[in-house]
């Protein structure tokens, strides 16, 4: 948790010292920054879905890479 923190509040300073803004807009992309990245993990997320859905040899593939790796891991 450490961890995620200390990434957190570098994020933050990176964003309030190279951000070429308003001290407001400085502020708010300063504490919103992992919104950014949590958007594109979700929207891959979907994208990937669908793909799965419309392209069903990619599915099939998804789906026995998947039984393997539960397998792997299991």
């Amino acid at each position: 948790m450490r961890i995620l923190l200390a990434i957190y509040a570098i994020g933050v300073l990176l964003a309030l010292w190279r951000t070429d803004a308003a001290w407001g807009t400085r502020v708010a992309l300063a504490l919103f920054w992992p919104v950014g990245p949590l958007a594109f993990f979700i929207t891959v997320s979907i994208l990937l879905a669908a793909a799965a859905i419309a392209f069903p040899m990619f599915g099939a593939a998804v789906l026995v890479a998947g039984g393997v790796a539960w397998w792997a891991l299991s």
